[in-house]
């Protein structure tokens, strides 16, 4: 057996069957974020590595992305994310656009991660964002959002939760505690670790990051207090916000919800499977004030959320709410081929087909029609057409649908309107 080239670890290959569960979310996403009003964009897979090295934090600069010089000796990043691209761009045209911006994106990004199920280094992400608005509200909208997609794909309420925080609310916290802002960063970084280490390890993390043992235990018992929002009046009005988006149920306060990149100054949210043994994240985001100013721009709030599809396919697979007819075919009607001397009639009566507003599959050579029929079934095709010498001489068209068994002949004249109805009908089945 050949030595077959394998693929590079961390990333997928996508069959058909694979690319259609890809698409198929990407429609969903699609439908959810146009329902808000949001307009769909896309930046570059490449990125200068300044962009992210003031703005994400280090972890992600120096642990997670993929680097390498161009010929210039200049480091180029593959994106590990959106947002920096989203403010560059921006700020590249901040006086042209009108505000607020309801922006989103599906596409593919690049971490150096542990590959493991449900995580990569080769995926693809939804990004929303919402720009010029300074508001409690517009965080609202941001939890709406990720709602919308869960209620849209059937994932309900007791199987995923957004859980909400504010990083003003917790410096506030800090510093009663006696924790000073120069520290705090750090210690937003131990929060953020508190469900991917155990207890111990995070003990220890959290120790050597530079907390004595008495802010250790302070920020411990800070992370037990779920109704510490009420503290908050950007919660509160959150809350409410969200109560009248129609999402109360899907979103909940947490104060163990940090979100470790640098450039987040608010509220943050972090969307999360619930009923499984292991909690999994599936999206995370926030408000992000100060990003804008920070890549040359003027001051201009923002706030947004990223959601990948690995996890979250994991999830509906898990919950059986994967597509089950996952029709790799775009064409529901195959022409097939009679015999070598009607191959061309039968490459005219496709490309008419086509002309017709129809997607068809052409059988590319003359074989047995037993053999042609079995492979439009297992491409996914509906109704099959036969152009042989009789219809040819007849002027009319076979049609055979596959799931039937029947077969009907039909003028030629006639046969769009025919697979019209026959779809229609196979549709609403």
């Amino acid at each position: 057996m050949k030595n077959i080239i394998k693929s590079v670890k961390g990333t997928r290959d996508f069959y058909p069957a694979e690319k259609a569960v890809n698409s198929w979310l990407y429609k969903m996403i699609r439908e959810v974020s146009e329902s808000f009003g949001y307009q769909e964009y896309d930046g570059p897979f490449l990125e200068s590595i300044d962009l992210y090295a003031a703005k994400s934090g280090e972890e992600l600069v120096k642990e997670q992305s993929f680097v390498f010089p161009d010929k210039n000796d200049n480091l180029i990043a593959l994106r590990p994310e959106l947002t920096p691209s989203l403010v560059r761009m921006i700020a590249q045209k901040q006086r042209q656009l009108y505000y607020p911006l309801r922006w989103w994106s599906f596409g593919p990004f690049w971490r150096y991660e542990s590959p493991q199920k449900g995580r990569g280094r080769e995926f693809f992400q939804w990004n929303a964002d919402l720009i010029g608005v300074a508001s409690p509200e517009a965080d609202a909208e941001m939890a709406a959002l990720m709602a919308g997609l869960f209620q849209k794909i059937g994932l309900s309420s007791d199987q995923v939760k957004v859980f909400v925080n504010n990083r003003r609310l917790m410096e506030q916290e800090l510093l009663a505690l006696g924790i000073p802002a120069d520290l705090q960063g750090t210690v937003f970084k131990v929060i953020d670790r508190r469900d991917k280490l155990d207890e111990k390890a995070w003990g220890a993390y959290a120790l050597d990051r530079g907390l004595d043992q008495s802010q250790f235990d302070g920020v411990q018992k800070l992370l037990t207090a779920d109704d510490l929002w009420e503290k908050s009046e950007e919660l509160t009005r959150f809350f409410k916000a969200v109560d009248a988006l129609g999402v109360s149920d899907y979103v909940t306060y947490s104060p163990r919800i940090i979100r470790g990149l640098d450039y987040y100054t608010g509220t943050v949210v972090e969307a999360q499977s619930i009923s499984a043994d292991v909690r999994r994240s599936i999206a995370g985001g926030g408000r992000y004030d100060n990003l804008l100013a920070a890549v040359g721009g003027d001051p201009l709030a923002g706030v947004g959320f990223a959601m990948g599809d690995m996890v979250l396919s994991v999830i509906l697979e898990e919950f059986g709410l994967l597509p089950e007819d996952r029709d790799t075919s775009p064409a529901r009607v195959m022409v097939t081929v009679f015999d070598q001397n009607s191959q061309l009639a039968s490459y005219q009566l496709s490309a008419e087909l086509r002309k017709a507003g129809l997607d068809v599959y052409s059988y590319p050579v003359a074989d047995k029609l037993g053999k042609q029929f079995r492979h439009a079934d297992r491409i996914g095709a509906k109704i099959a057409l036969v152009l042989g010498p009789d219809e040819i001489n007849n002027g009319e068209v076979a049609i055979k649908d596959l799931s039937s068994r029947e077969q009907t002949s039909v003028n030629r004249n006639e046969v769009v309107k025919a697979l019209l109805g026959m779809l229609e009908n196979d549709s609403a089945a």
